[in-house]
């Protein structure tokens, strides 16, 4: 029987009852937690029985949250299912750290790793109720995470590019490496004009993320297996904008190598173009959404030939 799906006698697959199933054993695997280490925080120790008794529980407690995380069918959104994977690992973890630090410890009194173990336990039980209800929110979280990473990357580059500033003026000058005369230290006229395309393809990665975002909050929908499958398609592809743009920042820093940057940037601006492809293919993007869609793929296009032209004679 595929995961998810309803076997002899099982009933079909519903969300609002998988989330109250997973809250309960989320909520029932913090109970174990805080009694297992209640039980080792003061002597004496408990007794053989209690000990086979308290670890059967928390066996059960960690083995009924897996359980649960496998009720949850891939159909329902591969980014809504990893995200429940990610909260159960977490947890599982958890208990794994609680119960080494109480088997490492002495037992005269409660340590303070086994505090900081218990909270951390309670945590990650506690972050079901933050958890994403369906697909269509688990994208809109992905994508907003994205989103904001861009953002400081952004304003990082900008903040280095300012005119006249040395991009590395905050690490402290050494007698030893030299400084300012350095030409490896900041950028020629020549570097700042190719740069300036560079930053066109990142303010569009932030624009194309952000657009995309809005679309999802309001035209997304979970309520087919098509639909669901569009938004992992975007949320799968808009994932890759982030370390792009971090590779180009990256590349971006003198000494300039010029190959770098133009593969770095074509890598960016290929991503670009298929979340821009995807995105006006899906059911996120009626006509009333079309006009950004081409604005945005006429950027990336615009500054990707910008990147190829000031790089041409430098290859």
């Amino acid at each position: 029987v595929a995961e998810g799906e309803p076997s002899e006698g099982r009933e079909p697959f519903e969300l609002p009852r998988f989330w109250d199933a997973l809250g309960q054993t989320f909520q029932v695997t913090s109970q174990e937690a805080t009694k297992l280490s209640l039980a080792f925080s003061r002597p004496p120790l408990p007794s053989a029985e209690n000990c086979r008794k308290l670890s059967e529980d928390v066996q059960n407690a960690i083995l009924a949250v897996a359980t649960v995380y496998y009720w949850l069918p891939k159909g329902q959104g591969t980014t809504l299912r990893k995200m429940v994977r990610d909260a159960t690992t977490e947890v599982v973890e958890g208990m794994i750290q609680l119960t080494d630090t109480i088997l490492n410890a002495p037992v005269e009194s409660l340590s303070q790793e086994q505090l900081i173990s218990t909270g951390g336990v309670w945590e990650a039980c506690e972050q079901v109720s933050n958890l994403p209800r369906d697909n269509q929110a688990a994208v809109v979280s992905a994508l907003a995470a994205s989103l904001g990473v861009v953002k400081d990357a952004v304003e990082e580059m900008e903040h280095a590019l300012v005119e006249g500033q040395d991009p590395y003026g905050d690490i402290m000058e050494d007698e030893e490496l030299g400084f300012r005369g350095n030409r490896d230290t900041y950028w020629s006229e020549a570097d700042r004009q190719l740069l300036s395309s560079c930053m066109g393809l990142m303010k569009a990665s932030k624009a194309c993320l952000k657009k995309v975002l809005a679309a999802v909050k309001a035209h997304g929908k979970a309520d087919s297996p098509e639909h669901i499958a569009q938004l992992d398609d975007l949320a799968d592809i808009a994932n890759e904008i982030s370390p792009s743009v971090d590779e180009l920042a990256l590349s971006m820093y003198p000494p300039v190598n010029p190959l770098a940057v133009r593969l770095n940037a074509a890598k960016l601006a290929s991503v670009l173009t298929k979340v821009l492809e995807i995105a006006k293919t899906s059911h996120v993007c009626p006509p009333s959404e079309e006009g950004w869609v081409q604005f945005l793929a006429g950027a990336v296009d615009h500054n990707m030939n910008k990147v190829k032209n000031f790089t041409q004679g430098q290859l």
